[in-house]
């Protein structure tokens, strides 16, 4: 099943882990040039040291792109209802998109990843037995 949206909220969460992974390795290269503790806090000055820099960039990189994937597989895996439901009002079957309905369990459980277990509510219960539902009383 298609959901319509899924790819476009995927590519929106893919572009915030970029772009904060982007800062993160930004901000490691903007420490080591204008050495941000030692102009704003008052901390001793320190040497350039790009090899250090390049390093963690490198490191930062790799965990991003394994931490892209994983966001990405997680999203593809993800099953969800979105939108109209059109539901019968007498037997609560669901209509799909090739107008067939099916019983609302079985239409969410291919959706949804879901299993239903069944019970029943008190009201109902005490209108269906109410022989047994006073007794319990």
């Amino acid at each position: 099943m298609n959901i319509p949206g899924k790819d476009a909220v995927t590519r929106r969460v893919i572009l915030y882990e970029r772009i904060a992974f982007a800062s993160i390795i930004l901000l490691i290269w903007l420490d080591e040039v204008i050495d941000i503790p030692g102009r704003f806090l008052g901390a001793a000055p320190t040497p350039v040291n790009w090899r250090e820099s390049f390093f963690e960039s490198i490191c930062i990189f790799i965990l991003s792109i394994i931490i892209i994937r994983f966001t990405t597989n997680i999203i593809n895996r993800m099953k969800y209802l979105e939108g109209m439901l059109p539901v019968c009002s007498s037997c609560k079957r669901i209509r799909d998109e090739k107008d067939n309905w099916h019983p609302i369990e079985s239409y969410i459980r291919d959706r949804a990843d879901v299993e239903f277990s069944h019970g029943i509510c008190p009201e109902c219960a005490e209108k269906l037995y109410p022989e047994f539902y006073k007794k319990n009383r």
